[in-house]
This record gives C-alpha cells, structure tokens and sequence, in this order.
C-alpha cells in the first residue's frame, strides 16, 4: 500500500529493499511483515531475537531543574525516587482519571528525562506537555522541552545480550531491565540503550542517529539469531505478554485502576494525591470498579476487538479491546474489559463469535511468562 500522506521512518527503503510490506499505522508507513510469516516471525523473537523499526514512537527530553517536578505534574509515577538511569512505565492522566498515554520515563545522569511515548498520541501528547510548559515557565520554573529527531529500534529475544554484546565495551549484564546507558554500538556514537520492550522477553531500546540507524541495524542483522520483524507480530507478541496498546486496551476513558494498571502510581503521589485526576482513581483503588481489564482464552475461531463479551446465561458483561491466536500457546488469547464480578481468574464465561456464543475462560496475564532481565 503506498501511503502517500504517512510519515516515513529513516528506514523506510531499508523496510522495501528486505521484502517489507507496508501499511499505514498511526500515520507512518511501517512494515507489518517481510518474507517470512507472521507466525515465524513471532517464534523467532521467542526462540532467537528480532529488530522492530519504532522510529514512529515520540522521543522527547525534558532539561531543566525543575524537569523532574514538571514531569510529576503530568504522569503519576514517582520519579523523584527513579535512580540515576532507571525508567519507569507510567501515564498521562487526565482530571477524570482517565489514561492520555503511556509512557517510558528514564531519568538520566546527563541531566535530563528521556520520554518515550506512542506514534498515535504524538500531537496529544506534545500539544498536552508544551501547555504545561506555558504553565511552568509562567510561574517561573526551569524547564524545556526538546522533541528528538534520533531513531529508535528494537532488539528483542534470548539472544538479544549475545548478539549486542559482541558491538559494546560495556557488560551488558550490568544493565538491568528498565535501566540505560549512553554508549557507542557496534562503532555508531552516542546510541541510547535501554533494556526494555513491548514482546515480555529480554530486549532493548536503541536511539540512534537517523543518518546511521540503516548501517546499526545492518550490523545487527550480519548475526544469523537475528531476523526484521513488522507490527504483526509485535502486536501477538505484546498480547501474549499482556501488555496494552493504547486506544486499544486503555484510552481516555479508561482509568489505571479499571486497566489493571494501579501499580504505575507512585506510593508517594498516591498519598499526596497530587497527579492528574488523582481524586477520581484513588478512591477507586479502594472502593474498586464496576469493570476491569482481564485476560481470557478460548478455542475454536478467534476473537478480536469489539467482540462481545457474555456471562454463562448470555447476558453482555464486556467487550473484547485486543484478541489472536496465540503461536506459543495454540489457542485464542484476548484483553477484554469485564463487569468486576466476571473478573476472577478461572471464570467461565462466553464470547460471541460470528453471532454464536463460544465458551472462554478469564486468564491471568501475562498468558506467556516474561522473561526480563533483572540481572
């Protein structure tokens, strides 16, 4: 599909010259496959490792003495407590509680924060932090804000450390899950590392300089264990995971505590209560929700969003946000949001599948055990 309004990432011809086919995802141009199937693109992350193009992500640091302040006044994590290069995955609340974004927030030792957040809410979420900005600079605080032009790729799979190993002088084994480093990878200068990933295995984050993303990735690629992979199956990947895609899974209507995502709120900010929407979600982490995000399984044909969701005696309790076969598990795996007394792991319950009602199963998640590095 040639997408002639999309944004294209310096990888863009790289993508076409190794067989990528490219589809329109959040106004860029990205490779949803290349030759190889989804499913054994999905296998070989799991058995060896893979690179995914996520140059499309918004990559923004935020300089200044009051940076960390600045910050606290938009998410709800606690990111005064983050150490000297470790991250954190956190939200973008509204003043009803619910999610803007998801977001990477590392803290570095360089003298800035350095955010990572989704392609699809890129204009709402810089439009969302310049009009903080305003606030800030208004009453006086220290802070800018500097939106990069660096790509940014993904190395994940057990193979991962060895194969990124043979291109640092650094021990790769120092670096734990959520934490980053500034180094030089495989000769290419000043390249962000992060260990983390949206698949649940070992993997890591590289920022790198647009003029040199195509000569890294070719370096990585020289070793046999690693393979490109597109969007199909990153997104089998980080459902098996359990992990959410926003506008999918959590969007503006959805609160952390009905996504199952409480554990993102600083102990700190809960008790302060001094995040966005902070009266609305910590009640709500004690009076509980009428619904929440779960997992579920099911076999025979496969569920996908929008599906409804049915208790035993056919009443709607839900609706499915993320659904697909699982190729490690062999059986149907989806996020739904469910009314809370359906939301016990082991209930029995239905999904309507091409108008008939097929039985599923409420899953803990994530439904394949992740597998990042905490040394």
């Amino acid at each position: 599909i040639t997408c002639f309004s999309c944004s294209s990432t310096p990888l863009f011809d790289f993508h076409k010259e190794h067989g990528g086919k490219m589809v329109e995802f959040a106004g860029w141009s990205m490779p949803v496959q290349y030759k190889d199937s989804h499913i054994a693109s999905h296998i070989h992350t799991r058995e060896h490792c893979s690179i995914f193009d996520v140059s499309h992500m918004l990559q923004t640091k935020i300089h200044g003495r009051d940076r960390v302040k600045f910050m606290e006044s938009l998410v709800v994590a606690d990111i005064s407590e983050l150490k000297d290069n470790q991250g954190t995955l956190s939200l973008f609340t509204n003043e009803k509680g619910g999610i803007i974004d998801d977001l990477i927030v590392t803290k570095t030792d360089q003298g800035y924060l350095y955010i990572v957040s989704n392609a699809g809410c890129a204009d709402k979420d810089s439009a969302h932090m310049k009009a903080r900005l305003a606030e800030f600079k208004a009453a006086g605080f220290d802070v800018d804000l500097e939106y990069l032009d660096e790509a940014l790729i993904a190395l994940q799979g057990p193979t991962m450390a060895r194969v990124l190993q043979e291109g640092l002088k650094e021990d790769l084994s120092k670096l734990t899950f959520m934490t980053s480093t500034l180094t030089t990878v495989f000769g290419v200068p000043d390249c962000r590392v992060t260990r983390c990933g949206y698949t649940g295995e070992d993997g890591v984050e590289i920022s790198v300089t647009q003029s040199r993303v195509v000569e890294l990735t070719e370096k990585l690629l020289a070793n046999s264990e690693v393979k490109l992979a597109g969007l199909a199956a990153r997104d089998s990947l980080r459902l098996e995971a359990g992990l959410c895609l926003y506008g999918n899974d959590i969007d503006e209507s959805t609160t952390p505590v009905e996504a199952t995502l409480v554990w993102t709120i600083g102990k700190r900010r809960r008790q302060n209560r001094d995040f966005p929407g902070a009266d609305i979600i910590i009640p709500q982490i004690k009076a509980k929700t009428d619904r929440k995000r779960v997992g579920l399984v099911s076999t025979g044909p496969p569920v996908r969003q929008h599906t409804p969701v049915l208790s035993p005696d056919g009443k709607v309790i839900g609706e499915v946000t993320s659904g697909c076969p699982s190729p490690c598990l062999k059986k149907n795996i989806a996020m739904a949001y469910v009314d809370a007394a359906f939301a016990k792991n082991g209930t029995a319950i239905q999904v309507e599948v091409r108008k008939k009602a097929v039985p599923a199963t409420i899953s803990k998640m994530p439904f394949v055990p992740t597998k990042y590095y905490s040394g």
